[in-house]
């Protein structure tokens, strides 16, 4: 009746009735306990729950996107469910509500596998399964290449996820045992996998050969990797020319490397582009004959090489025709001189007069 209305201000009171909800029904309001109105700290806007011309208090409907959006499974949720007596400062983390759930949960076991407690990184609103790992790139192994369609039991094995280790070999140990071409174990291969293969597939894999100690130069690039190391041999294998030159160096002749005496380091006279073209830096090993008065007055080695099968021997007088008797005299108070190419050679090493080490000797 309208008293119920009008006498709660003033008796016969009608001009300054109020007309929210909450005026009139805060007894209501107060004694509600399903929910606890003043526990929940609902809103005393009764209208946004309770429907205009509903017959009944109970029927009631709270519009929830204004805080929490119910979808998926979460619609059809009871709200005691979530809210046990509580309402106000519900937690809206997964975790808080699905504890249980990820305690419970063996395949994988969550806890032992150190997953985290964000449910939604795997699960969605629909259903608890299918669950899906969704970024693993965002751990410390992003999946590139084949790694994107391997089963996850392949890697975490016995349902192991924490702590998986995320290096090749641990892993790929099988398969770098059991590599005959070439051998990995035998040949002293490193355990990086990556170092040389790509996620996409074993095969076609490329050795940066330029990362080892020996670095592929010119003519080097091409060469069958059998023909430095024969017998799929790997491990200690010479860095020096002469160890896989040898039968080069033993079969020149023009000039006879082994009877001329020349050094076995290839590179001091060839480059790894090709062996022809060799500079042979006579000035800075032995004699000056490109600088100085001899440049440019001799026209081969034979000059003063004149054995071709013996680069040791060597002619000075040759060119230097010195009359015997006159370089006697000159030569009479030096300490063991004789009129030979050798002799010049060991007083003037460098070919020019009085560069001689030998202290002159005078005679009485």
């Amino acid at each position: 009746d309208c008293d119920s209305c009008h006498q709660r201000q003033a008796p016969n009171q009608y001009v300054t009735t109020p007309t929210d909800c909450g005026s009139c029904h805060v007894q209501s309001f107060t004694n509600a306990r399903s929910p606890n109105h003043v526990l929940a700290g609902f809103s005393r806007r009764c209208e946004d729950c309770h429907r205009a011309g509903a017959t009944t208090w109970h029927d009631a409907t709270y519009h929830h996107p204004d805080t929490y959006p119910l979808v998926g499974a979460h619609a059809s949720v009871r709200c005691g469910d979530c809210h046990t007596s509580r309402y106000r400062g519900t937690p809206r983390d997964c975790a808080s509500c699905h504890l249980k759930d990820y305690n419970g949960a063996t395949s994988p076991n969550h806890r032992a596998g150190n997953f985290p407690t964000t449910c939604n990184s795997c699960h969605s609103m629909q259903a608890w399964r299918p669950a899906r790992f969704v970024d693993h790139n965002k751990t410390r192994f992003p999946l590139t290449g084949a790694h994107q369609g391997t089963a996850c039991n392949q890697c975490h094995i016995n349902g192991r996820f924490a702590g998986t280790p995320t290096d090749c070999f641990s892993c790929h140990k099988d398969k770098y045992d059991s590599t005959t071409n070439p051998n990995h174990a035998s040949s002293g291969f490193p355990t990086s996998c990556q170092s040389c293969h790509s996620t996409t597939s074993w095969a076609g894999a490329n050795f940066n050969h330029n990362a080892t100690p020996f670095p592929l130069t010119g003519a080097h690039r091409s060469v069958a990797c059998a023909n430095c190391h024969p017998g799929n041999r790997f491990a200690g294998t010479p860095t020096d020319c002469y160890a896989c030159h040898k039968a080069n160096y033993q079969g020149t002749t023009n000039p006879n490397h082994q009877a001329a005496g020349f050094p076995t380091q290839c590179a001091n006279c060839h480059n790894t582009n090709s062996w022809a073209g060799a500079t042979f830096n006579h000035d800075g090993q032995f004699f000056p004959i490109d600088s100085g008065r001899h440049r440019g007055v001799w026209s081969t080695c034979g000059d003063c090489h004149t054995n071709a099968s013996n680069y040791a021997i060597f002619e000075c007088i040759n060119c230097h025709t010195h009359n015997r008797a006159d370089t006697d005299s000159h030569h009479g108070d030096v300490g063991g001189y004789r009129y030979a190419s050798t002799a010049c050679y060991s007083c003037h090493p460098r070919g020019v007069k009085g560069d001689s080490a030998r202290r002159p000797v005078r005679k009485h």
